[in-house]
């Protein structure tokens, strides 16, 4: 297991979709440790493959940061089954670091996908599960939040992101 670094804003990787895993290998396994030691470390309640630089449909989800290794989801190829209701709440991501914004998202979601055995696990989630479902796969997908908000703040926040990027300047502190 290894903690790998984090991709930030601005690098392709994060903005394309993934590639869907044939099956679930040693190899995937393996990423699937290392991205948990990397959420953990972060720390964080979520990980998407592509923000280490992997381009594979394969997400985690913690809520409790490692605290409670039950909460661990583990999901490769990840879907949405249903989808219900609206919220707008504040979320964050490891690859924005320093930024924050609310986009809509649903209040409940039931996701499918396979487990770290290669079985199919489904999970429903509300309020924070189901936003920390939603986050992860937009990760795989191709987007992060700063694309689900109102065009206004979008433009106002990637004029921010454009300058930190190019200066390669990702400490915490919002500027």
């Amino acid at each position: 297991m290894a903690i790998r670094p984090i991709v930030k804003w601005g690098d392709g990787v994060l903005h394309a979709p993934s590639a869907a895993v044939p099956a679930v290998t040693q190899d995937i396994r393996s990423l699937l440790d290392d991205m948990h030691e990397t959420m953990v470390a972060a720390p964080g309640i979520g990980l998407a493959a592509p923000q280490i630089g992997v381009t594979l449909r394969v997400i985690i989800v913690d809520l409790s940061v490692g605290e409670d290794p039950a909460q661990l989801i583990e999901l490769v190829n990840p879907e949405f089954v249903s989808r219900e209701g609206e919220v707008r709440e504040e979320e964050g991501c490891l690859s924005v670091p320093g930024y924050a914004g609310s986009p809509v998202r649903p209040r409940f979601v039931r996701v499918k996908g396979l487990g770290r055995d290669g079985s199919e696990k489904v999970y429903e989630g509300e309020g924070l599960l189901a936003r920390a479902f939603c986050h992860e796969i937009d990760h795989i997908d191709g987007k992060l939040f700063v694309d689900r908000l109102t065009p206004l703040k979008r433009d106002l926040m990637v004029r921010k992101l454009r300058k930190r990027a190019k200066a390669n300047d990702w400490d915490e502190q919002e500027r």
